[in-house]
């Protein structure tokens, strides 16, 4: 005769079993080694974790961060930390402690209510051992590190969970027998083959299988394998991704700029590659276009290298992405080293929008003046005046071909970007020199309607001549004399020499350091002026003397906010046969006061 088994029903709880409140402790399931379907350049293939304790290196998780979802961009990412780890060979388990700043006590008391429950882990690979199951490729981590434990809404891993108890308004219950699970035990095991099934992308009749069987959930993760191993559909959908060092590897974005990256490092051998880019060090934009195809589903068996490149242009929004990511450091690297002597004499700052700049300037606070008998103080005005400028948008666009690409020709794709940011710092360049040379050489109109160097400015020879103790004596006497806003004498250092290449020898005897034997001899300008030599000045006998930008106002540009530089953007080509790469750069100049330059027309 069969055994009978009397069913009770009960209500329960559930609540953290190891929670400690006093301390905000909890000790946590972070790993059981479940499978989990990844895909790489090869294809797919299934993941598994080794919890042998040999296999895994606990050493950064013990005192790692207990993080919010991965996230590790900042402070208030950080829940908690890891007090102590282990791994038994089956799972691996941790001691956390949760802070107690207020931000982290909603998150707190979730856990302590079992709403939040699942965990993942973020870790990094040292060894791979491959071997095939079932037809399927499966990657088993033999040497691994975890780094650190996260909260999540749903793990990877469908046993990673915070350990949990069944807390019981009734305590009885009439068993089958000896070996008969308990009511509440059953219902946890059976809560957990649901989830292994969602995760795995299990239907209901897997489920059910499992339920009448009386699978725990240690067998059913691994019918769950074994299921994903034989089965041909394409991969399964995971609400969270286990990722490494806390960033997921297959966030379109990052794959770009690691990508991008990788391209880089070898047009610039000096570049320190990142760690996660290094596994594209050595990959072609063939190589590239093909695993960009193979992530997005799509066949790439018995595609040429020039459809692969193709395909990819035309189909994935990341390949122009990537190489426009390339481009851009190549272009960045060029237009910081194109040499300028005139914007080294500008002040940079930014602009809102294309709306003019208005730049007010204040005049000289009002002198002091002594008190008559009665204690009355008296208030003191400022002058001031405005000048205005604004940014406009300059742009040029190039082409990367598509044989370019087929052919890995890196070099001619640098040379292009080199090109461009060249000419990028050459557009900024000649807008300063054309502006500085305005008015016939007088420079641009000011707002009291008379040019940058005009003789009731005080900033301008008389008569044009050469460098000399003479002329450079004049010119220091008249920037230390200039007179404010209120035409008070305003205190101004003469900082630079801005010459053309034709007086550049001139210059720099002027300026040399020189063991004078007599006091007749002493060069009374050695080290006092920095020499600037500007190769776009169209005059071959001007020249100037200025101030140091940041003493006294004269000469500023700016950027849009947000694009300092030029800017590139990126499109599969409809004019070229590739990649179309727009550079844009905004941009504008204008000088603010005269006070800081002086100018002599030179003979």
């Amino acid at each position: 005769m069969a055994d009978t088994v009397e069913l009770l029903t009960r209500r329960a709880t559930l609540a953290p079993a190891t929670v400690d409140p006093e301390a905000r402790t909890v000790e946590v399931v972070w790993s059981t080694g479940a499978p989990v379907r990844r895909r790489d350049m090869a294809g797919q293939y299934i993941e598994r974790l080794s919890l042998a304790p040999e296999a895994v290196d606990l050493s950064r998780l013990e005192g790692a961060s207990v993080l919010d979802a991965h996230r590790q961009t900042a402070v208030r990412d950080v829940l908690g930390s890891v007090r102590s780890a282990a791994v038994d060979g089956k799972r691996g388990t941790a001691l956390i402690q949760f802070s107690a700043r207020p931000e982290v006590e909603p998150v707190w008391q979730d856990v302590l209510a079992g709403i939040l429950r699942h965990v993942s882990v973020g870790y990094s690979v040292e060894d791979w051992a491959e071997t095939a199951e079932n037809g399927a490729r499966v990657l088993t981590a033999v040497r691994w590190t975890p780094h650190e434990i996260s909260l999540v809404p749903t793990p990877a891993d469908p046993g990673a969970h915070i350990r949990m108890e069944t807390e019981m308004t009734a305590t009885t219950t009439t068993p089958a027998s000896p070996e008969a699970p308990s009511t509440e035990t059953r219902a946890e095991a059976n809560a957990e083959i649901r989830s292994i099934a969602r995760i795995a992308g299990l239907d209901q009749s897997w489920i059910d299988g499992q339920i009448d069987e009386g699978a725990d959930p240690d067998t059913a993760r691994r019918a769950a394998f074994e299921a994903l191993a034989s089965r041909s559909a394409p991969s399964i959908r995971t609400e969270q991704v286990r990722v490494e060092m806390g960033e997921s590897q297959d966030d379109p974005a990052l794959r770009a700029r690691q990508m991008g990256e990788a391209l880089y490092a070898r047009i610039n051998p000096r570049h320190d590659l990142s760690e996660p880019a290094r596994r594209y060090a050595y990959s072609t934009p063939v190589d590239m276009a093909k695993e960009l195809l193979t992530l997005r589903g799509e066949s790439t068996m018995a595609l040429s290298p020039a459809s692969l490149v193709t395909r990819a242009l035309h189909t994935t929004s990341d390949f122009p992405i990537i190489l426009g990511d390339t481009v851009g450091r190549v272009l960045r690297d060029a237009y910081q080293a194109a040499p300028s002597g005139v914007r080294r004499l500008g002040r940079q700052t930014t602009a809102r929008d294309f709306r003019a700049v208005n730049k007010i300037m204040l005049g000289e606070a009002p002198l002091l003046e002594k008190l008559n008998e009665h204690g009355e103080i008296k208030a003191g005005t400022m002058a001031e005046a405005r000048e205005a400028y604004k940014v406009e948008t300059w742009a040029r666009k190039i082409g990367v071909t598509r044989q370019v690409l087929v052919n890995d020709d890196l070099g001619t794709f640098a040379d292009l970007a080199r090109r461009m940011g060249q000419a990028a710092a050459e557009t900024e360049a000649r807008i300063l020199v054309t502006l500085l040379e305005a008015g016939s050489g007088n420079g641009p109109t000011m707002s009291d309607g008379k040019t940058l160097f005009h003789a009731d400015h005080g900033n301008k020879a008389g008569t044009g001549a050469v460098i000399s103790d003479a002329t450079l004596s004049a010119a220091r006497l008249a920037l230390r004399t200039q007179k404010g806003i209120e035409d008070r004498t305003i205190r101004v250092t003469p900082r630079n020499l801005l010459v053309p290449p034709a007086l550049e020898t001139t210059a720099e005897k002027w300026l040399a350091s020189i063991a004078p034997a007599t006091a007749a001899d002493v060069n009374p300008f050695s080290g006092s002026l920095s020499l600037v030599v500007e190769p776009r000045l169209s005059s071959a006998t001007r020249w100037y003397v200025t101030a140091d930008p940041g003493e006294i106002d004269g000469l500023e540009f700016a950027y849009l906010s947000g694009a300092e530089g030029p800017q590139v953007e990126s499109r599969s080509g409809w004019d070229v046969d590739g990649v179309e790469i727009r550079v844009i750069l905004d941009f504008g100049a204008g000088f603010i006061d005269h006070r800081g330059w002086f100018m002599n027309a030179g003979a």
